[in-house]
């Protein structure tokens, strides 16, 4: 099943709630009025896409309307479409992993499906030929480095942990080196997902970055952000609580399957100017997919 066929069934709840909506709104243009523009303004906010970034969509919409003196709804429906796509410019493309060893290092709180989705990525490199290796970083948590296990030895990556409890960078300080000793391609850190306590989880995670810089100078690494769909605007503040403290590179949407409000994809793209990396739209190992940002919009307004 190709990306646009994957997207398009994940996006299934999204789609009835938002397409079935926006044909409704969209049928009743008929110019320059305002209860249109206040509808569809209801219509983004309700869909998770956040009122800000609904706010400036509906707004520059009114000035298309008035610049091309759209009169029908499709040609609104058009202009609708070419604004999102322009929102969602920069989003999708590939992971810098131009150096041997490169590093991923996978961020985000507790239960967002951090562990799978660092399983699904080793998936996919291993299928692309890279030799991957593993390191459970979240030591805070001896069944998430359990869990990590089971996906090395599903995906034949390699793998490091240490004890319950152990400095988590002293875990990526052997990664890197078994790494650099074994000619691996990708080192997938895995960390812990506490934010109940800030500070202490935003210097472990410096301390990573420092161990990664000294140990791998030079290396491209990636940090990707993990946010569950279905938390919405609460997952949009976990964002820019880790944007404030971490170098973030790209984010991983998961569980868009199973919410009715795939609207949050525009609201972290244009609120935090970090693009999507990958969506996870199912249970299996190849359902983590690459985001592409005409095909995810053909799929919602199709």
């Amino acid at each position: 099943m190709g990306f646009f066929d994957k997207i398009k069934s994940g996006l299934e709840k999204t789609k009835k709630s938002f397409s079935t909506r926006l044909n409704s709104v969209v049928a009743g243009f008929t110019g320059e009025n305002e209860e249109f523009f206040d509808e569809l303004e209801e219509l983004l906010i309700t869909s998770d896409v956040g009122a800000e970034t609904s706010m400036e969509a509906v707004e520059r919409l009114r000035d298309l309307v008035k610049q091309r003196g759209y009169r029908g709804s499709e040609e609104v429906r058009g202009a609708l479409a070419e604004i999102l796509t322009e929102m969602l410019a920069g989003s999708g493309g590939e992971l810098k992993l131009d150096t041997k060893p490169s590093v991923i290092l996978v961020v985000g709180v507790n239960g967002v499906g951090k562990t799978t989705t660092i399983g699904k990525l080793a998936n996919r490199l291993t299928d692309e030929g890279k030799k991957v290796l593993l390191a459970a970083g979240d030591t805070f948590r001896a069944a998430a480095a359990d869990q990590l296990k089971i996906w090395a030895d599903r995906t034949g990556a390699d793998f490091v942990r240490h004890e319950e409890g152990s400095d988590p960078a002293a875990v990526v300080f052997d990664a890197l080196n078994a790494a650099k000793a074994r000619g691996t391609d990708v080192v997938i850190v895995d960390t812990a997902g506490r934010l109940h306590n800030k500070s202490n989880l935003m210097n472990e995670l410096a301390k990573i970055g420092r161990v990664i810089t000294r140990e791998a100078p030079g290396a491209s690494v990636e940090t990707l952000l993990v946010l569950d769909a279905t938390t919405g605007q609460n997952g949009l503040n976990q964002a820019m609580e880790f944007k404030k403290t971490v170098g973030l590179t790209g984010i991983v949407l998961t569980k868009l399957d199973g919410t009715a409000k795939g609207g949050i994809v525009f609201a972290i793209v244009s609120q935090l100017g970090v693009p999507v990396r990958y969506v996870g739209v199912g249970e299996q190992a190849d359902d983590l997919v690459p985001f592409d940002s005409g095909e995810f919009l053909e799929a919602l307004l199709s």
